[in-house]
């Protein structure tokens, strides 16, 4: 049976990153080049590009190109004492992030519940993007309680570290209460932001934290690109 030719770039395309013809974080040819490079049609080396996008083989950037994915796929254990950079710095990436807004708001009702507060009362509402070598990793929303933590989001912002952060609140240490997850495939504005094809999968991760003696910290939501991070739960967060 004579394989279809997409799937003749695609494997070939596979065969050259596997043989490091293009290195994690190259720029591929571009469209014309590759149909020319392999003898195939335009929609071939499009079929191809997308399939690859798709697994996670090959990232396309709108208005940049197509670049292969540049970073392993990292490792974040859920426990505990779950800390973000602790649980990827330690695999030799360079963790950063980025606070994309901060807002007082009014809870709602599963906001207010999670955080022992009355729905409606006021909460800092606050979205950071995170980022490894450069490339993001996840985006989400935190909420805390306005009149205990009324700039918070700034405060993790100059320190860069939500326990740094909590420190300067005279809370040094912090557990997670409760954890939920669930996988399904991104919706496009989310695809967007985490540089990733819309048909390929994220984990939505909710979460709360709260103090040794169990007076709740914070509520989040935050959307992981399955792509790039796989998730282990361990009984101590180390």
């Amino acid at each position: 049976m004579i394989k279809e030719k997409w799937r003749q770039v695609r494997d070939a395309l596979v065969e050259d990153i596997e043989a490091g013809v293009f290195k994690p974080g190259d720029q591929l040819p571009t469209e014309p080049e590759l149909a020319s490079r392999f003898g195939a049609g335009r929609h071939s080396v499009r079929r191809a590009v997308l399939e690859l996008s798709k697994d996670g083989t090959l990232s396309v950037e709108q208005g940049r190109g197509t670049f292969v994915e540049s970073g392993t796929l990292l490792e974040y254990a859920i426990g505990t004492r779950t800390r973000l950079r602790r649980n990827l710095a330690q695999q030799g990436v360079d963790i950063s992030g980025e606070l994309l807004s901060a807002h007082h708001v009014k809870s709602t009702d599963k906001v207010a519940a999670a955080l022992g507060l009355v729905a409606g009362a006021p909460v800092i509402e606050s979205q950071r993007i995170t980022f490894a070598d450069g490339v993001p990793i996840a985006f989400g929303t935190s909420y805390h309680d306005a009149e205990r933590f009324p700039d918070f989001a700034a405060r993790r912002d100059v320190l860069g570290s939500t326990t740094e952060a909590y420190k300067t609140y005279g809370i040094t240490d912090y557990l997670r209460a409760e954890t939920s997850l669930h996988a399904r495939l991104a919706r496009p504005d989310e695809a967007k932001r985490l540089k990733q094809h819309p048909d390929s999968p994220v984990v939505v991760i909710s979460a709360l934290d709260q103090m040794m003696d169990g007076t709740p910290l914070s509520y989040k939501k935050v959307i992981w690109s399955a792509l790039r991070v796989k998730f282990s739960m361990s009984q101590d967060g180390k």
